[in-house]
């Protein structure tokens, strides 16, 4: 029971939001270095897990009272007692240093550069105090997927992994705008910033539409750019898209029906998106 309270706390589901985007840029650093090594790999995936980790167990204990108010999150484990908040606070500080450890055994500006990926999960916890371009924060965390998984291979930066990043970038933020619709009223009567708060429904769904359009031309010119052969990479396009489509229209019906299930196809969809795009890079 209390490992599932953990596995819940943490989300660990939500991981292959960002999973498959980082599987991309370690595969077009494999095929820049031609060689693999399967402690490169396993650091990664570690980078990944232990990132997040951390990220989502700080949003939890900053979070504590605005959960503990909100019906929708008063069912979470710290508001419920089932994990305390010092717990949690361990568990941020280690899955922090193992994040650290794990950078530093990859290569020299992995290292350096990891202090700054956690100042950038952690700051995205605050940022609902003070600017209703959180989401955006919350994107540019999990951008940096792609761009950190090429860095751990190649030890240096890629144009084209900062084009799928921006992708990332805005993917991630305009599906936290249509989430934050639940949380529309609560967060205007609570004074906290969000895109629904500032803007309302019809707006704010609007401005997930803009922001999805982005990612798409984002994607598009990343495949255009790495793999302009690859007919297979547009039909994935707009596979992608097509589910994008379906969310907004869906939700846009009814912003009351949001639950589990959008998540759970944010992640279908990324990972079905993620993986077909290795598969091209390896054998296309």
């Amino acid at each position: 029971m209390a490992l599932r309270h953990w596995f819940q706390f943490i989300r660990f589901s939500h991981t292959l939001f960002a999973l498959p985007f980082a599987a991309v840029g370690y595969t077009m650093g494999l095929l820049e270095v031609q060689h693999f090594a399967w402690q490169t790999l396993l650091l990664v995936v570690l980078c990944m897990v232990s990132n997040r980790n951390a990220a989502m167990a700080f949003n939890r204990l900053v979070d504590l009272r605005i959960d503990a108010h909100n019906p929708r999150t008063a069912h979470r484990e710290i508001p419920q007692r089932l994990i305390r908040p010092r717990a949690a606070l361990i568990f941020v500080v280690v899955n922090s240093l193992l994040f650290v450890a794990f950078c530093a055994a990859l290569n020299r500006l992995t290292f350096i550069l990891a202090p700054v990926a956690l100042l950038t999960v952690f700051l995205y916890s605050y940022t609902k105090r003070f600017t209703w371009l959180c989401h955006y924060i919350l994107g540019i965390g999990l951008a940096l997927a792609p761009i950190g998984a090429f860095l751990a291979v190649t030890g240096h930066f890629s144009f084209a992994t900062l084009v799928l990043g921006a992708g990332v970038m805005t993917w991630v933020a305009g599906f936290d705008i249509i989430y934050a619709l639940q949380d529309e009223e609560f967060d205007r009567r609570h004074h906290l910033y969000s895109i629904p708060s500032r803007f309302g429904t019809r707006r704010s769904v609007a401005i997930a539409r803009i922001t999805h359009f982005f990612t798409i031309g984002c994607f598009a010119f990343y495949t255009a750019l790495y793999m302009p052969q690859a007919w297979l990479a547009y039909a994935a396009l707009l596979l992608f898209a097509a589910v994008l489509c379906y969310q907004h229209h869906q939700f846009y019906q009814n912003t009351k029906g949001i639950d589990g299930n959008f998540m759970l196809i944010n992640s279908i969809n990324s990972t079905v998106f993620g993986c077909l795009l290795v598969l091209i890079l390896l054998f296309f």
